[in-house]
């Protein structure tokens, strides 16, 4: 590898045998160096192979600034993240080592954010917020900082993000969305929810995609009407409660629900209703 441009004394980019550029990091991997050098390979941390050039340009402007033992503690919590959630984008490498960065920043000047969707994020996305609390004691115990646990929290949505590849205001809105609509469902059918059921993680994810499908108008056509009749005649109080999902996010975003989408929420409404012991029966 030929160093093509040295960030810092720990970071260099260089350009691959497929003249694509890669971010190399590694503790005075570009000590005494010029572009042009071999890169000592010895000394290499990490490769950084990302999918696109702008990706390689923002994070090569990231890891100009930041202390190497954050980026390398940041790569730990991603390749842990990757291990149990499967694919992520890599446009997480940028965004939660710059998040956490400032978090660090913030919390030795005791400037630290409240998360106002701990909660949420707690309830909805549990796999991922456990992934967060234990981000955090990763940081505690390589960096020496203590985050709060609202971190852990926004580390989890940082998580969610890479796996709908989305903005995180975006993010915030349909977990946002996504409450209001348990809501519906616990209040209208009387369910106390047993979040250890399979059937309540289903409806959870289902209503990750269906609240980020929804918010940016990429509605489900209808499909087969037969199929529709069928599910409205066999789960009548899931389908009324679906109906009410729609009633609501009409008022509340102006947004439309096909008869697919009513279905399929009626699907798994009915699921998380037939598992739930407290359920009224009417």
């Amino acid at each position: 590898m030929k160093i093509a441009k040295i960030l810092n004394n720990n970071v260099v980019v260089v350009v691959d045998e497929h003249q694509r550029e890669q971010v190399v990091m590694g503790r005075g991997l570009a000590f005494q160096k010029r572009s042009g050098d071999a890169v000592d390979e010895a000394k290499i941390e990490k490769v950084f192979a990302l999918q696109s050039d702008e990706l390689i340009t923002r994070l090569s402007e990231l890891l100009s600034h930041i202390p190497l033992e954050v980026m390398t503690t940041c790569d730990l919590i991603i390749s842990a993240a990757k291990a149990r959630l499967g694919k992520l984008q890599d446009s997480l490498y940028i965004s939660l080592t710059d998040h956490c960065h400032f978090a660090i920043e913030r919390q030795q000047k005791g400037l630290a954010i409240r998360n106002v969707l701990l909660w949420e994020t707690r309830r909805l996305y549990p796999k991922e917020y456990a992934i967060g609390q234990e981000a955090i004691e990763l940081i505690d115990r390589r960096l020496g900082v203590r985050l709060l646990d609202d971190e852990a929290g926004f580390i989890a949505l940082h998580l969610v993000n890479a796996q709908l590849n989305s903005e995180m205001p975006e993010v915030m809105h349909i977990t946002q969305v996504m409450q209001e609509i348990l809501h519906i469902v616990k209040y209208q059918l009387s369910l106390e929810y047993d979040e250890e059921t399979l059937s309540y993680q289903r409806f959870v994810t289902h209503l990750k995609f269906f609240a980020q499908r929804m918010l940016g108008r990429n509605v489900v056509p209808d499909d087969d009407i037969t199929l529709h009749s069928a599910v409205k005649d066999n789960y009548p109080l899931a389908w009324r409660c679906a109906e009410k999902i729609g009633r609501h996010l009409k008022a509340q975003y102006q947004r439309d629900l096909s008869n697919e989408e009513i279905m399929f929420l009626s699907i798994h409404i009915e699921r998380v209703r037939k598992e739930c012991p407290s359920a009224a029966t009417r």
